[in-house]
């Protein structure tokens, strides 16, 4: 196979992933005469990253948070998207490889973000449920509706409280607005669909290594965070780490054990930097180590972005926190730079302006630390639902979003809670129900 990207005289800009900084920077380009832009990307769309855990809990369908790539710019003569995965780069050649083939570069910018962290833990590496893409989430909802019909079926205390217990690891943003979720599914929507189970028997666990949630958040919204948590009745346990997992037995490093079936992994992440790169260019979670210019070290023309990147200013040494803000302001700045460069100037260096974070823990319920301003409670919560509507791609997601939202608020209804799986070829089907079968066999001591 062949790419089949046409050859001209401008300069060649290649993005590989179109996350917030890749699909910014390849906006910032795609008008500007002095290039030639190739965006690659796995998928066909550009991927809402905060609204995974909407999906996860059927608060929203997966369409919402997502949006075609060709969509988003149209017929450009000098613009190019191939759908692929990249196997590597040879940065002696200018030339990436992908499952199309070579694809050759003047200039290389590696945006591929970052995956789920599991810290080498095989079997929860096999068992855990990870959300860092919008298949996951999707198979992470499955799973747990599928849980409560399998629960309305099964005849022993333990075997129900396997199916209907969650241990959310993990107190980050996504840890904690999951958990929030939950437990007012659990209050208000579950009890109505499956009337025939106890959901006061479900407990709702979140596991933290550190001593506080919400991590790079003021005191004040870490300890808002963890009261709004405890009185919705999710049991958080602090600076306690998970060791194992099993697929039914947790095990804590305390030397206690929780019964589930169901542990989702938002613990932490680890960057997706491309093979071919020399291991010296390598920092602290696999990043990659950049200059203020976002240029890879001692290794030419080619450039990272977002979660990828290490970039280390005088209030960052460890490099940005890998959120939206730093790739999105990343992205704007490199493709001011790529122009001064085609013209012969001086590029600017990057900084970073920290615009503030948030994270939302229920219904009418949320933190927010801006730069000067801090507040919590409701309208917190309506700050968090604007900004997060402002942000997704397309008014028609837009309107989509906020139909859902205030339809789940006014009447705690919604039609998305569905399972819908694949159809897969028969041989994959009998391997899975076989994998599962002895999954559930208990060991034999």
């Amino acid at each position: 196979m062949n790419p089949n990207i046409p050859k001209t005289d401008l300069k060649r800009v290649v993005i590989v992933g179109a996350g917030f900084g890749g699909l910014k920077l390849a906006r910032r380009l795609v008008d500007m005469p002095e290039f030639q832009v190739v965006l690659i990307n796995k998928n066909n769309f550009h991927e809402f990253q905060p609204l995974y855990y909407q999906v996860a809990t059927a608060g929203l369908e997966a369409n919402s948070i997502l949006f075609p790539l060709r969509a988003i710019f149209g017929d450009r003569k000098n613009f190019h998207i191939r759908v692929t995965n990249v196997t590597s780069v040879r940065p002696a050649d200018k030339a990436i490889d992908t499952e199309l083939g070579p694809v050759d570069y003047d200039y290389l910018v590696i945006a591929t973000g970052a995956d789920t962290n599991f810290f080498n833990q095989q079997n929860i590496i096999n068992n855990a449920m990870p959300m860092k893409s919008v298949g996951e989430a999707i198979a992470l909802r499955n799973r747990m509706l599928q849980n409560f019909e399998d629960a309305l079926s099964v005849e022993t205390l333990d075997e129900k409280e396997g199916f209907m217990d969650v241990v959310v690891v993990g107190g980050g943003p996504t840890g904690v607005e999951l958990c929030g979720t939950l437990a007012e599914m659990r209050k208000t929507v579950l009890p109505r669909d499956y009337p025939e189970l106890d959901f006061r028997m479900m407990d709702i666990h979140l596991i933290e290594s550190g001593g506080e949630l919400l991590g790079p958040m003021s005191v004040e919204s870490q300890q808002h965070a963890l009261t709004y948590l405890q009185e919705l009745g999710v049991n958080v346990r602090l600076n306690t780490r998970v060791l194992d997992f099993d697929g039914r037995i947790v095990t804590i490093n305390d030397g206690t054990t929780l019964r589930t079936n169901n542990l989702i992994w938002a613990a932490g992440v680890k960057a997706s930097p491309l093979a071919g790169l020399p291991s010296e260019v390598l920092g602290r979670g696999g990043r990659l180590l950049v200059d203020r210019y976002s240029r890879v070290k001692d290794v030419p023309d080619v450039f990272a972005i977002g979660d990828v990147a290490l970039m280390a200013e005088e209030k960052w040494p460890n490099g940005h926190p890998q959120i939206a803000q730093p790739a999105i302001q990343q992205g704007k700045q490199l493709a001011k730079n790529l122009r001064r460069w085609a013209k012969g100037q001086e590029p600017e260096e990057f900084t970073y302006k920290d615009l503030g974070s948030m994270a939302t823990i229920g219904r009418g319920l949320a933190v927010v630390d801006l730069p000067f301003f801090k507040f919590q409670g409701f309208f917190a919560w309506l700050t968090w639902l604007f900004v997060h509507l402002m942000a997704i791609v397309g008014v028609k997601n837009r309107l989509f979003i906020f139909i859902n939202w205030m339809t789940n608020y006014l009447t705690y209804k919604n039609d998305l809670r569905l399972i819908i799986r694949p159809k897969l070829p028969r041989n994959v089907m009998v391997a899975l129900e076989e994998k599962m079968t002895n999954h559930a066999e208990p060991t034999k001591s």
